[in-house]
Formats: C-alpha cells, structure tokens, sequence
C-alpha cells in the first residue's frame, strides 16, 4: 500500500496519539486534529487522502463535518464510532463516509480497512493540475500560476477559487460559499465580496471586466471562461444557488458528448 495523507479527527486523546503512532509507523503522513474547527482548517490547507473521523467529535459534530468533507472535499472519509447499531452506520454512511469502524478495534482491523480504502483510491486518481486558459490550478500544492508567472494567494482565498471551480460553471449563492469556502462560521455575505474583489484583482488583466469569476445578479458568482448567460441566471435559485425547475441545461463549456472543451484541460500524474 502506497503511503497516504491522513487527517485523523479523534476526540480523545489517549486514542489520537495510539493511532498517530501506528500509522506513522506504517509510512503515512499523518495530521492530528482534536476539534472540528482544527480538522476543517487542516482540511482546506493540507492535500489530505483519507478522512479517519471520530463521529462523537465535539458532541456528534463529526457527523456535520463528515457532510461538509464529503460535499467539499475529494477524499475519502473513514468513520469511527462507538455507536455500532445499523441505523447508526447507515447515517453515518449516508453524511458521505466510505467505510465505518466500531470502537473498540485492534490495528489489524484498522488496517485492514485503510487497505480496502486504498484500494478503492487507487481506481480514481484525481487530476493533479486544471487549466482555464493561462490560469493553472495546481490541486496538490494548492498553488495557482497565470501566464507561467506563480500568483500569491491566501489559503482562504484559494479555497474559495476551489468552491467555485468545482461549481462547474453553476451560480454559487454567497450563502454557500460562506458554508463551504470559510472553516470558521460567518454570517456576513460582504465577506465573500471582499474576497471576490482581491481574487480578480490577482486573476483577472481588467479586474473591471472580469473574464473568469463573474457576478451572478441577485443569486452570487460564477467561474469559467464563458460567462452566464441571461436565460441561465433566471432558472437559478437565489436562495440555494442550483438551478430551478426549468428545463435542464448542458453546463457551460462542456459538449454534449461530454468531452473537455478546447480551451479547458486536465491533466493527470
């Protein structure tokens, strides 16, 4: 088995440094993180592989933050639980986790799951780079170039370029990317325009005329290098950012036969 990036969100203590210790013995890269709040920072920050999740993290709170990774991040998510009822793993599995484990178990146990999910990662290698014209996104290093020239952003400011590339050219209301792009929780939707502004100050060659992240009226912001198009933003719910009940749409910039555009590429390890 290939060595993993491993976030392991475990409430007690004793328990976070046993497993810690076993699987740095075992070559992988582990991050420790004793609070929600700590995992979903290291989350946005660190090109984390595999999610080990106590479910009971700050009174249940592992169940939420296993929603948000599932919906955020491309990861796979082990959960750890005392609760071994089925209707317990079946919620549990149902907020986004990929495998579950009941407390207590033996290392051979443990890893005998980190193999079967690692296998499973091992049949989908994500992309390792996006391209959007001269913009380039490297997904592991979290570094962004345009034209060649590295370009400097924050780590709130990448993550929140990352929730809108993965809207594939949908609207994303400014509620949302509160929800997902910030690991602290924020109810002030300026927040997102002052992000929004630094973004195409650094991105865009006339940040007056934006070219890749576009404001949607009345619902909140787009990315692509198309921009939307009025019938679009109609059928957009202002109040989730997904489309409405019209008839559905091709996304924007991506065929009918499902292949890339020409001015948009992926390219893996």
């Amino acid at each position: 088995m290939q060595p993993l990036h491993i976030l392991l969100a475990e409430g007690n203590p004793h328990l976070c440094s046993l497993l810690c210790w076993h699987l740095q013995q075992a070559g992988h890269q582990v991050w420790a993180a004793e609070t929600l709040r700590q995992a979903k920072t290291l989350l946005q920050h660190q090109p984390i592989h595999l999610l080990i999740l106590d479910a009971e993290l700050s009174n249940r709170g592992g169940l939420q933050l296993c929603r948000w990774a599932h919906r955020q991040c491309d990861l796979l998510i082990l959960l750890l639980s005392h609760r071994g009822s089925e209707a317990d793993i079946i919620a549990g599995l149902e907020a986004g986790a990929d495998d579950y484990l009941t407390k207590p178990f033996s290392m051979q146990l443990l890893d005998a799951h980190l193999l079967a999910l690692a296998r499973r990662r091992q049949r989908h290698i994500p992309p390792t780079f996006l391209q959007y014209g001269d913009l380039k996104i490297d997904l592991v290093q979290r570094r962004v170039a345009l034209a060649g020239e590295e370009i400097d952003l924050t780590p709130q400011e990448f993550s929140l370029l990352m929730v809108l590339v993965q809207a594939d050219g949908d609207p994303v209301s400014r509620l949302e990317l509160l929800e997902r792009a910030w690991p602290d929780s924020t109810d002030n939707p300026r927040t997102v325009d002052t992000h929004i502004l630094s973004l195409r100050k650094k991105l865009e060659r006339d940040p007056r005329q934006p070219s890749l992240i576009h404001t949607v009226r009345n619902v909140g912001y787009c990315f692509g290098l198309n921009p939307p198009l009025p019938q679009e933003q109609k059928t957009v719910s202002v109040a989730a950012g997904v489309s409405g009940s019209g008839p559905q749409r091709q996304r924007r910039g991506v065929a009918a036969s499902g292949e890339a555009p020409a001015n948009q590429s992926i390219k893996s390890r």
